[in-house]
């Protein structure tokens, strides 16, 4: 079986490592981060700028991932990714990433569901009814991790189909 083409949401100031450790497992081929340069010379074009390289990230992806960290939900950007990602008929899946260790060896809070925040256009309905958000099973990071490194590509193939029907 290919590896799934994904693109990775994240909040990336407080989860880029955790983000970085779930990319590097391998198991699905995910978009490259910008560099922290790079970012910034995009934020600088504004909105069009930004939403141009989302777009383009995204582009040949199956399955959009958002990693929820503590301060995930309901960001401007991470909102835009999700919305992008369902309505070009991508599979969505969340998985929790508080449990896994920062670059300090820190873990944070768990965040709240991004999927609570959007509706289906001209509905109450949360796409939280339909879409997934796993929260890793262990006691510790590692645990955490190895749970990730198991189960990441099932998630996403479900996602998929979940999609297809909905």
């Amino acid at each position: 079986m290919t590896k799934r083409q994904v693109f990775y949401s994240f909040h990336y100031e407080p989860d880029s490592w955790r983000a970085s450790q779930v990319r590097n497992i391998g198991i699905v081929e995910g978009n490259r981060p910008a560099s922290d340069n790079n970012w910034e010379t995009i934020k600088r074009g504004g909105d069009t700028a930004i939403k141009k390289w989302i777009n383009g990230q995204m582009r040949y992806r199956s399955c959009t991932v958002v990693l929820v960290g503590s301060n995930t939900a309901n960001r401007k950007w991470i909102n835009y990714e999700i919305v992008e990602s369902w309505n070009n008929g991508m599979g969505v899946v969340g998985i929790y990433v508080h449990g896994l260790r920062n670059n300090y060896g820190y873990v944070s809070e768990k965040g709240g569901n991004p999927f609570d925040y959007i509706t289906f256009s001209g509905t109450s309905k949360k796409l939280s009814s339909i879409i997934k958000c796993y929260n890793p099973q262990g006691n510790n990071s590692k645990e955490r991790y190895d749970w990730i490194s198991r189960h990441l590509s099932n998630a996403v193939e479900e996602a998929i189909k979940i999609r297809s029907q909905n």
